[in-house]
């Protein structure tokens, strides 16, 4: 047994590079890993898990695993099962809990509400829009329009996130450099009233899930010894995203223990603008001196060429190295307008399609949704097909439930049926099923609601035809469990054309080629950005944008918004810096 598991762990380590395999060894806390883009830092955090697991450090039962959306937890979950699939050993990885900040604290609340508040537990309202509206009336305040609504929702969320209450949001609020739409005196006033009408109606928001758990956690000795009996190791995935209450939160699970691994990359702060702060990061060894420091500087993920423009545009101490083969130079090109860079980017998408690169291993990457539009416009004139990357989760979607219902039936009919044909093939089946619910052999023109709702059955017919090209054996059934297994884990499939994204959106994923228009002053960085502190944020929103690509990398700027117009834009400050 001791030689299996001493095989098993080896194996574990085998094929980590040397950083990866400190990380790894240092199998409990406190560990700090600063692991730059496109460094394996998912590989090395699973790893240590399962070596610590392997070798007896940890209890996987005792493990959470913390990161920010479901499909980063879901990356987590899925590497823990293939590295329990290949060890051999019986690793117990799959024990492991790998959930986002909010799940986890939901979980939480709604066990303990009724044993320590008492009663049923409040309802969850999954966005702060009508209670915004209803409480800016309240508070006889005019939110003009849909924008006017975000914002203020937006500004609520900052507050509470960063642990400011209402009376406090116009001192806060001018010390953070804030600009909502309304005065910050108006402000305050609807978060007030939001806030009020809130617990007259026993509802909580995602920051009361995390601020009510830690209070929970923190006041009660019995619920506090329950949580720290679970959960005795810690690790927090992209900890330079981690915002006032999140820590709050933290620091409440750990109570006085330090078993904690942090993993992030100060350079990818990007969400100072929703509380986010590096600076629990940055400052993990002032708060834990007997920390292990590690940093990831290997890049994997892109050529030399791209690595060179992120290192220049970061300015890093600690400047990635590139760990792939040469490809070629990323191109900078400059436009009249806007509309010439539309259809220049449009031309460059279609050479790319010629040359051979699949149209979802390409992607547009925007500073402002607003931009998509063009782009859109002028891809369709192309004939090109395209995605545009939401926030929505691709599994919420109404049409994605349906038609995950009805495959399911589809496929229990089939086991079913004595005269189901065994031959039919997996995405004729689908297509089948699809077609039914608005699946045609190409979008047809309207809203963009109704191109979202092509594209999602689209995506889901060229999962099918994939899985059938890899698994001719693969019965509608078999489909059926790999899309469940897919939303368990948060996997969209992915659609055979061309993202369109907001470089925010694009965090965490990564392309062969990216394409980079828009990169003029008062774009990029945005006209907003007034203060050195802006200013930085948005050099590390394009540097995250940089680092998608893993080839081909294409940057653009336009000098005037509609054609004819004088062209008095001037290029992006970061492309000097970047050498280009």
């Amino acid at each position: 047994m001791a030689d299996t598991v001493l095989g098993a762990s080896d194996a574990l380590l085998a094929g980590l590079d040397p950083e990866q395999r400190e990380v790894a060894l240092a199998a409990r806390g406190p560990v700090c890993v600063l692991a730059g883009a496109g460094a394996g830092k998912t590989r090395a955090i699973t790893h240590r898990i399962a070596y610590a697991v392997c070798i007896g450090a940890v209890d996987p039962v005792h493990v959470l695993a913390l990161t920010f959306t479901v499909r980063a937890a879901g990356e987590l979950r899925g590497r823990l099962r293939q590295l329990a699939a290949g060890a051999g050993a019986g690793l117990g990885v799959a024990g492991v809990r790998a959930t986002t900040f909010h799940s986890a604290a939901l979980r939480q609340l709604s066990y303990f509400w009724p044993r320590v508040i008492g009663g049923r537990p409040p309802a969850l309202i999954g966005t702060k829009a009508g209670l915004v509206r209803e409480a800016a009336k309240l508070a006889q305040v005019r939110l003009d329009d849909a924008a006017g609504l975000a914002d203020a929702a937006a500004e609520i969320e900052w507050a509470k996130t960063t642990q400011v209450r209402p009376d406090g949001y116009p001192q806060a609020a001018a010390a953070a450099g804030r600009s909502p739409a309304p005065r910050a005196g108006d402000m305050a006033a609807v978060y007030d009233a939001y806030e009020r009408l809130r617990r007259q109606r026993h509802l909580i928001d995602f920051e009361s899930v995390l601020e009510l758990t830690a209070a929970i956690v923190a006041e009660d000795r019995a619920a506090a010894d329950q949580v720290r009996d679970a959960f005795r190791h810690f690790v927090v995935d992209e900890y330079q995203d981690v915002n006032p209450l999140q820590k709050l939160l933290l620091d409440a699970w750990l109570g006085d223990r330090d078993d904690l691994c942090v993993v992030g990359d100060p350079h990818q702060t990007i969400y100072s603008f929703a509380g986010a702060t590096p600076a629990y990061l940055t400052g993990f060894s002032a708060e834990f001196p007997a920390a292990t420091v590690i940093r990831l500087v290997r890049d994997y993920r892109s050529t030399p060429q791209v690595v060179a423009v992120a290192n220049r545009l970061s300015r890093s101490a600690s400047p990635l190295v590139a760990r792939r083969p040469p490809g070629p130079q990323p191109v900078l090109t400059a436009y009249a307008d806007d509309s010439a860079e539309a259809a220049g980017v449009a031309v460059g998408v279609q050479a790319l399609l010629g040359a051979g690169v699949p149209a979802r291993e390409i992607a547009v990457l925007m500073r402002v949704n607003a931009d998509t539009e063009r782009f859109e416009q002028a891809l369709t004139q192309a004939g090109v097909a395209y995605q545009v990357r939401g926030a929505e989760r691709f599994y919420e979607r109404p049409v994605v439930r349906q038609a995950l219902l009805l495959l399911r039936g589809a496929a229990r009919a089939a086991s079913l049926a004595d005269d189901a044909d065994p031959l039919t093939q997996l995405p004729a089946a689908v297509a089948h099923v699809l077609t039914g619910i608005g699946l045609t052999a190409a979008p047809a023109g309207g809203s963009a609601a109704g191109r979202e709702r092509w594209e999602s059955l689209a995506a889901i017919a060229q999962l099918a035809a994939d899985t059938h090209a890899a698994h001719p054996e693969a019965t509608l059934a078999d489909f059926a469990a790999e899309l469940s297994q897919r939303a368990e884990l948060g996997h969209a499939p992915a659609f055979d054309g061309v993202t369109l994204a907001s470089m925010h959106a694009a965090k965490g994923l990564e392309w062969d080629a990216v394409l980079l228009p828009g990169l003029a002053e008062g774009l990029m960085p945005i006209v907003h950005a007034r203060t050195p502190e802006a200013v930085a944020e948005e050099r590390r929103l394009l540097y995250v944008a940089v680092t998608r690509a893993r080839e081909r990398l294409y940057l653009s700027w336009s000098a005037a918004r509609t054609p004819g117009a004088r062209q008095a834009r001037q290029r992006s400050r970061f492309l000097d810096d970047m050498r280009l």
